[in-house]
């Protein structure tokens, strides 16, 4: 074995351990299954160590989502018992009485605003799982959450 090789196999490994969950837990909340989630986990994987070679250092979470990604895309389009996308998820929820307001003040804030708090606040992604599908920081989202709360509210008074 080269020593490129030993390198690209105890990188892979690194990453692997590292970002295991968080590659699985967004596979899971986007197909609702944990056995299917853990096969499309395993293929993420698998092309990340077909393509480590080539990968230019941005940050791994966030290259590693975005195999993810286009995993679930490509499983989605090859079998559509892989596609257990919640696609009612997608859709605005039909408000009763209470979520008027609420649905009212998200539409009355800017896109990346009302986004971050959906991310957040609906489907349950954590500030660092934010921070690596959008190649941000946590604490940076940590921040633009700040604000997009204090935005809601003002719409909200």
């Amino acid at each position: 074995m080269t020593g490129r090789r030993v390198i690209a196999a105890t990188g892979m490994e690194e990453l692997f351990r590292e970002h295991w969950s968080l590659v699985l837990g967004y596979l899971t909340v986007r197909v609702r299954d944990r056995g299917v989630a853990e096969e499309l986990a395993a293929e993420t994987f698998y092309r990340a160590t077909r393509a480590f070679l080539g990968w230019r250092g941005e940050a791994p979470a966030a290259w590693l989502l975005a195999i993810a990604r286009n995993v679930l895309v490509d499983a989605a389009r090859r079998d559509k018992r892989h596609a257990r996308l919640d696609e009612a998820a997608l859709d605005p929820v039909e408000p009763d009485d209470t979520g008027v307001a609420v649905r009212d003040a998200l539409e009355r804030l800017p896109e990346a605003e009302r986004r971050l708090l959906v991310l957040v606040h609906v489907y349950g992604y954590s500030c660092p799982e934010v921070a690596a599908m959008s190649g941000s920081t946590p604490g940076a989202v940590r921040m633009a959450l700040s604000r997009a709360r204090a935005a809601a509210r003002d719409v909200l008074a």
